[in-house]
């Protein structure tokens, strides 16, 4: 934006006009002098400085040539180190040997790209606790229910069990499915927010809400001292999958026993079962949530109910190979993926990989070839975080 000098004052036009060799240079304010308020102008001149205009000129000229060196030089050294190390590490190298450092370096280059970009394309993977959470949100497939204060809680008698002593002493008196349990509680002050705080807290680890009376020493103590103190999420589910208190599901397996008995499979290890928790199956899986739904629905589940069975799951073993069951089950509870829990029976039936690699004349699948069908299977279930450990074996490798 331009400046007219014709905007300005007089006094400002009077200073700027007239002989250059009486000009002074002023730094402040002099409108009080002007103004007649009776104060001495407090003003910097240039011409009250004890050293010669030519002397600082030539002062400050100097310290801006030093700065000037050391600056090139301090940019001289950082860009020649790198430089001279590449000169020192190739000077002997053929052509061919600096095409194929190149090549290297770049298809690093493209594989780190690709990873960052994997990643921003992949979905996270639900945690055990979110997916927790959203089971005692949602309430699938409860079979006990609290009373408190008239109110219904629809929980699930393995967690619960699992989580605090108060509530496995408590639930072992009402082993019968849907049994209504009248909940006394002796600590003070315990309303229905409260309550299902503690629930949440016992389902997730937190308690889901902020109130101050969880801050309070006294009531955390008395809670404590009635309920117990829970252990960490993943050691009680740990211990759950481990004990399977309370289950109520039994993962079987169709197959094709010619095929097993072709390959010399052991007949033992086809047909073992494993057990589950529906609670469990139906938090991690859309897929089984949707089948233990659908068995709600067409009356099959009254049926187990009636009997005080376990409900059965039959899998189709050349989706889902029956070896990697134990695989599938451990990463509910734990979120962990363990290759070593995969049953080696000799062959799998299931496995189409492991089939054509017998008929090969190889011998066990590798660690990466179970790693991808795992990766496959958990996306047919909708387990991501299955998907996503088979994923991270197969990128680290063996």
């Amino acid at each position: 934006m331009g400046v007219n000098a014709s905007n300005y004052p007089p006094s400002f036009s009077q200073r700027v006009g007239g002989n250059s060799q009486a000009q002074q240079t002023f730094i402040g304010t002099s409108s009080y002098l002007h103004q007649g308020y009776g104060c001495e102008s407090k003003l910097y001149s240039l011409e009250h400085s004890h050293e010669k205009p030519q002397d600082k000129k030539k002062k400050s000229s100097g310290l801006a040539t030093l700065r000037k060196k050391f600056i090139k030089r301090r940019k001289s050294n950082r860009s020649a180190d790198h430089a001279k190390q590449m000169r020192e590490l190739l000077s002997g190298w053929d052509v061919r040997d600096v095409n194929a450092l190149v090549e290297e370096y770049e298809g690093t280059a493209a594989l780190k790209e690709l990873s960052l970009q994997g990643n921003l394309a992949r979905p996270d993977a639900r945690t055990l606790q979110r997916d927790l959470a959203d089971l005692y949100e949602y309430k699938y497939c409860t079979d006990v229910d609290l009373i408190f204060q008239d109110t219904c809680f629809p929980v699930h008698r393995a967690i619960l069990a699992a989580r605090c002593p108060f509530f496995k002493t408590l639930l072992s008196s009402s082993p019968e499915y849907g049994a209504e349990i009248m909940m006394d509680i002796n600590t003070a002050g315990i309303d229905l927010p409260m309550f299902s705080a503690l629930l949440h807290y016992l389902y997730t680890g937190e308690f889901g809400i902020e109130d101050s009376r969880f801050q309070n020493v006294d009531i955390l103590v008395q809670l404590t001292e009635e309920f117990g103190t829970p252990n960490s999420l993943d050691v009680d589910m740990r211990e759950l999958f481990d004990s399977m208190c309370y289950y109520d599901a039994v993962l079987s397996f169709s197959s094709d026993s010619e095929l097993g008995e072709a390959f010399g499979g052991t007949q033992s290890c086809l047909n073992e079962e494993l057990c589950g928790h529906k609670a469990v199956l139906s938090a991690r899986s859309p897929f089984f949530r949707n089948l233990l739904q659908r068995r709600i629905r067409t009356g099959e589940e009254i049926t187990d109910r009636t009997l005080h069975t376990a409900t059965r799951i039959v899998l189709d073993e050349s989706i889902i190979p029956k070896k990697y069951a134990k695989v599938i089950l451990h990463c509910m509870y734990t979120d962990l993926v363990d290759l070593s829990l995969v049953l080696h029976c000799n062959p799998s039936v299931g496995s189409l990989s492991e089939v054509q690699a017998m008929v090969a004349g190889k011998g066990n699948m590798s660690r990466a070839e179970e790693a991808m069908e795992l990766y496959h299977i958990a996306l047919f279930l909708e387990f991501n975080m299955l998907a996503q450990g088979g994923f991270m074996i197969i990128r680290n490798g063996p």
